[in-house]
């Protein structure tokens, strides 16, 4: 099948892969434009981009997917399939509307639940047991095309947003294959979402792995887990901003306010939720690595009593 694709994170890099193992006629790759990250600014290419150029595809970068130059460009390589992975544009019915199996995406969720921008983050966040991947037929509404195929998976237990998302990213480029196998020999069915069990991921901001302490234990764990690797969960301690990057859940021993640090030793750090004790297993301050609570210990003091805020 011929195959235009478009994407640009890693989580996009091994549906590309596969579609060219899988032998795939892989005529355009399309990905966001490259940045300058770093302190020294440097350009760096986007993941697919680095894909594509060691699999000696042809690369576009448009600033603007919608754009008439773009529109003419992806018509001229006329695709049976529009692939389209974690790109980072909305496509407009102009270019819906060009291949003959449709745009097909990869969404790693089960959708109707989790449209949006960050289903791996919001799941976890969210205390979910379970989510997947599922392939739908993209159309003009957010994420809320007729769906091809899904595929489900546990969300294990202590697992963080970047495990799930090296898990999913793999799921995903499974499920886009049997897809694609499923348009060209006819045996795949479109079944609509059912709008009214939508519900929403959005994209992650800075300021949400901020910790409140007065919330219930398995919240603030969720949440830790959920932001990692970014944002990241965090919390204040004598004025720095504290990264949090690992916690467990212990019984409440001191009746103390929420916050309040109550116990410190080579295990972590013990801190009151609502309802139950939280363990700071590993935490990193701001211009220094992540490390264990015991490791900081050894040429730091953590103040007994302190009130994270």
């Amino acid at each position: 099948m011929k195959v235009v694709f478009m994407g640009t994170p890693d989580f996009s890099v091994p549906t590309l892969e596969a579609l060219f193992n899988n032998g795939h006629e892989i005529s355009l790759v399309i990905s966001q434009a490259d940045k300058a990250k770093g302190r020294g600014k440097k350009v760096l290419f986007t993941p697919v981009k680095e894909k594509a150029l060691q699999l000696d595809l042809n690369v576009y970068q448009p600033d603007n997917i919608n754009s008439e130059e773009s529109i003419e460009i992806i018509k001229k390589e006329s695709p049976d399939v529009i692939v389209v992975v974690a790109y980072g544009q909305i496509l407009k019915e102009d270019i819906l509307n060009i291949p003959k199996f449709g745009c097909i995406n990869v969404h790693a969720s089960l959708l109707p639940e989790y449209r949006g921008a960050a289903p791996i983050n919001w799941a976890i966040i969210n205390g979910e047991k379970r989510t997947g991947v599922t392939t739908m037929v993209m159309e003009r509404g957010l994420d809320s095309g007729d769906m091809l195929l899904k595929n489900e998976t546990k969300i294990y237990d202590g697992e963080t947003a970047g495990g799930l998302h090296d898990r999913l990213m793999k799921i995903g480029a499974e499920l886009l294959i049997e897809t694609i196998k499923g348009l060209e020999t006819g045996d795949i069915s479109r079944t609509p979402q059912n709008h009214e069990n939508a519900t929403y991921a959005p994209m992650m901001s800075k300021d949400l792995g901020k910790i409140k302490w007065n919330e219930k234990a398995d919240n603030i764990r969720n949440l830790v887990r959920g932001t990692q690797p970014w944002p990241g969960a965090f919390t204040t301690y004598k004025d720095n901003n504290m990264k949090i990057l690992e916690v467990d859940i212990v019984a409440k021993f001191k009746d103390e306010e929420s916050g309040r640090v109550v116990k410190v030793n080579n295990d972590g750090i013990y801190v009151n939720a609502l309802d139950n004790c939280i363990l700071i297993k590993q935490i990193q301050f701001p211009g220094k690595k992540g490390m264990s609570v015991s490791d900081f210990l050894r040429g730091n003091e953590f103040e007994i009593g302190a009130l994270l805020k």
